[in-house]
């Protein structure tokens, strides 16, 4: 590790009262008690500096970085006083006259006035060896598409005077109104940056060369490029995951400057929108990527995408100082813990006290817990809830009107915002749902303006507690492990229908059992995807309404369901950790490869039917995010028992196929030789030489009437009792049930068999004589057709509807994956990018194809 470049870092800190956690103009007497080679003053008497040793190891960084923060805490604490590394702190007054003394500040409260008297605000700073100013200056310009994602990083400034701002760094917001504030200047050598200072300072805008503010800037007294965008940081780790991450970009930029590659292309307004971007949602919200791609728009992605590609990418150079370990633990860590940011937010939600945040902060920024408060009963939200009256068991708000325990931190953001705040955001949703193409058109519902028809979703997330995630994913994980030995079993030996568990004819009769079904490979996993509804009736009765076992849709759209909340509400942040969705593609490509015909060597593919299709958005989403082609018939041939991805003059073998069209569709769809592809694709599976995700055929176990044998599916194939409930079902094709349903057709749900989507249900309770009278004939007409079930009170929850919150009921479905596992028998895995869905108002029926809507589920870990 020879001629490794130095990097080293000032901190500034906040100086707070430990009696009631404000700002404290104290920082003089502070520094009485420190030596002054390593700690400073600061603009603001509420603020101190500490400058680190420049040293070639992050290691040595990190020692350097809590040895300083030790020794400020242990001059600060016996004079009553607390120090916080944080872009803010909440607690502020700038009604005082509290500018440190010196010519040169006064000179800049005199110049700069109100925005001298804000600067409480408080960031870190990295420093790293160049060779000389010319260097500087191209590297400045090099490194600057990147910087926004190390601001998500630091962001912790989300509270200012007392308030929540909205933005996880609103220190950036104050910082950015300097007028030499921002990306660095269109310059290309030292000495052309020394004319800019010249004319600035000419021009009496600054004093001396110190007041350029840039995001990045060659220092003005070392042989050094100096990051100034980022937030101080709480956590200690963060500080050394950007150090470390810095570095990298300047040995990058310096490796491009040397080769004489062009500075990059990167609009002024486009650098600025990204930084923007970064301070509204932190590691919350989608960053802006600008500067990887050579030519193209800027796109969002989320911040796990970009940190994880910078890493990537930074790999030769962080490798080169040994760095590329370490930082890439960090960024791990800091991607699962979330910006500094949300944490106080977090802490904020527990009981609504802002000194709980300064406490968080005290804690973080010397290595220490944070202290755990036991939440406080929830304020009413009378605005909100004014009017709000649930029909039945709510899921945030309980019979009195008041919010349940659980919703305490939701309510109070929400209260903040307003009705008018909530419309904005919704306005704003749409405007992003729009950029993005989240659509779901369906036939019969009229789309918007632009033609299309957005994906309805709202703004109010649901919440599921761990304890009720623990028992479902239990209860799924059983659920889904039985369907699959039904599966194999009634296109093979029929045990379940030889000992009269099942009767023949269910199996016989079942609209989804197909020929293409029986070939399947014996020891292929047949749902690899499986997606099962489930409703709640009151606090602990979730019950399972529908199984959902040939092409589920929602995983996606679940996924993009977090990003838009995210985006247009970061602000939003629960007290407790919420499962991340950024880890759902890679598990859910490994389910599906697994048991590739070719094994780790094997290719996969989305299989679409097109634009046609409502779900079409997901499938172009999730086709990127796993990385496989997305693929429609058309591209497709069998050729010599082998799947073929063809066009542009070549082919390429596909060895694994995420189906995600209708089976019916695929048999008769033309291929890319224009013939039907699905005999010969039926074919090449049966022969094992491609993998269908899921198989054909798995309709058998999803119709409405083999649900009724589900529990006992669960008894005979696993001897377990079912840990979830289902529905009392009713077969009409049965003459004693097919009396009772047609005595009782007010009181019961109506489902035909193969009904899908919703279609063809009616609510006995809710339909008209007319009505009646006519299911009554159809299941007359034909009984093996219809089953009824007991209507069940579908839970409700606050849904933003017309400028108001109102009571809608709410279904949810999870999704689980299996992979071949030891034994022949398949391991499930329950991902957390569940999909509440939501009917209209005054509804029961939630799918998205009757007009139903979405909602964002934050599931607790």
């Amino acid at each position: 590790m020879g001629n490794v470049p130095l990097v080293g870092v000032e901190e500034e800190f906040h100086v707070v009262g430990l009696a009631d956690r404000r700002a404290a103009p104290d920082a003089e007497r502070l520094l009485e008690h420190l030596d002054g080679a390593e700690f400073f003053p600061e603009l603001q008497r509420s603020l101190v500096e500490t400058n680190s040793p420049a040293t070639p190891s992050l290691d040595e960084l990190r020692t350097h970085v809590r040895r300083l923060r030790t020794r400020l805490r242990e001059a600060a604490e016996p004079l009553g006083l607390g120090v916080v590394a944080a872009g803010t702190v909440p607690l502020v007054d700038l009604s005082g006259d509290d500018i440190s003394a010196g010519a040169r500040y006064e000179r800049m409260q005199h110049e700069y006035q109100m925005l001298v008297r804000e600067q409480h605000i408080c960031g870190v700073q990295v420093h790293v060896d160049v060779p000389d100013r010319d260097t500087a200056v191209q590297v400045s310009r090099r490194v600057s598409p990147a910087l926004p994602t190390l601001l998500a990083i630091t962001a912790s400034s989300p509270y200012w005077r007392g308030h929540d701002t909205g933005y996880a760094s609103y220190r950036s917001m104050i910082w950015q109104r300097w007028p030499t504030a921002g990306p660095p200047g269109d310059v290309t050598t030292a000495a052309e940056y020394d004319t800019m200072i010249d004319e600035l300072i000419a021009s009496g805008t600054i004093s001396d060369a110190g007041m350029l503010y840039f995001d990045v800037r060659p220092s003005a007294h070392l042989p050094t490029v100096e990051l100034r965008l980022c937030d101080a940081c709480p956590d200690v780790d963060d500080v050394v995951l950007v150090a470390g991450l810095f570095r990298a970009l300047v040995g990058r930029a310096r490796a491009d400057t040397e080769a004489g590659r062009p500075l990059p292309r990167a609009r002024y307004e486009l650098l600025r929108a990204a930084g923007w971007r970064a301070a509204r949602s932190g590691l919350e919200g989608d960053l802006v990527e600008i500067g990887r791609a050579p030519a193209g728009p800027p796109t969002l992605s989320s911040p796990s995408v970009q940190l994880r590609a910078l890493v990537e990418d930074l790999r030769p150079w962080l490798e080169e100082v040994g760095d590329h370990e370490q930082v890439a633990e960090l960024a791990e860590g800091v991607l699962a813990r979330g910006s500094g940011a949300a944490a106080q937010r977090r802490a904020f939600g527990r009981r609504g006290s802002l000194t709980d945040v300064v406490d968080e902060l005290l804690a973080r920024t010397h290595g220490e817990r944070p202290p755990s408060a036991p939440a406080e009963t929830v304020p009413s939200a009378p605005e909100l809830l004014d009017g709000y009256v649930p029909p039945r068991y709510d899921e945030a708000v309980d019979a009195t009107g008041a919010v349940r325990p659980g919703y305490g931190w939701l309510f109070r953001s929400l209260e903040r915002l307003g009705p008018r705040g909530l419309a904005a955001a919704e306005n704003a949703l749409r405007t992003e749902q729009r950029a993005r193409g989240v659509t779901f058109p369906v036939p019969g519902v009229e789309p918007g303006d632009d033609g299309e028809r957005l994906f309805p979703l709202d703004l109010v997330p649901r919440i599921i507690e761990r304890h009720d995630w623990a028992h479902l994913a239990s209860g799924l994980e059983q659920r889904i492990r039985a369907l699959e030995c039904f599966v194999r079993d009634v296109y093979g030996r029929r045990e379940i229908v030889r000992d009269r568990v099942v009767p023949a004819s269910v199996v016989e009769q079942a609209p989804g059992r197909t020929r293409s079904g029986a070939l399947v490979p014996p020891d292929a996993v047949r749902i690899a995807v499986g997606g099962i509804d489930l409703v709640r009736d009151d606090a602990d009765g979730w019950v399972v309404l529908e199984d959902n076992l040939r092409v589920p849709s929602g995983i996606g759209f679940s996924m993009m369901s977090r990003r838009l909340i995210r985006s247009v509400l970061p602000d939003l942040e629960s007290p407790s950790e919420v499962r991340h969705l950024d880890d759902v593609p890679d598990r859910l490509r490994a389910a599906l490869a697994a048991g590739d015909p070719d094994g780790p060597d094997g290719e996969a593919a989305l299989l679409t039917a097109g634009e046609v299709d409502p779900a079409f958005f997901e499938h172009r989403l999730l086709a990127e995010a796993m990385d496989v082609p997305l693929v429609t018939p058309a591209r497709l041939q069998v050729t010599d028992g082998a799947l073929f991805l063809v066009g542009g003059g070549r082919r390429r073998r596909i060895t694994t196929l995420y189906r995600r069209m209708d089976e019916n569709e695929l048999a008769i769809a033309r291929g890319a030789d224009h013939r039907p592809l699905g005999r010969a694709l039926w074919a090449a599976m049966a022969r094992g030489r491609v993998a269908l995700r899921n198989a054909p055929g798995n309709g058998v176990a999803d119709d409405k009437l083999v649900y009724a044998y589900v529990p006992e599916m669960i008894r005979y194939y696993l001897g377990e009792k079912p840990v979830l409930a289902s529905v009392p079902t009713l077969p009409c094709v049965d003459p004693l049930a097919r009396e009772q349903v047609l005595d009782r057709l007010d009181r019961l749900v109506l489902k035909p068999v193969d009904g899908y989507g919703g279609a063809g249900i009616v609510i006995g309770p809710h339909a008209g004589r007319a009505e009646l009278d006519r299911v009554a004939a159809a299941i007359r007409d034909s009984p093996a057709g219809w089953v009824a079930q007991d209507l069940v009170g579908i839970s409700t929850h606050p849904t933003f509807t017309d400028g108001a919150l109102r009571p809608q009921a709410v279904d949810l479905r999870v999704f689980a994956v299996q992979s071949p596992g030891a034994g022949g028998v398949p391991e499930v895995d329950v991902l957390p990018a569940a999909l509440s869905r939501v009917a209209p108002p005054g509804g029961m029926i939630v799918n998205s194809s009757r007009g139903g809507g979405a909602k964002d589920t934050w599931v607790l870990a």
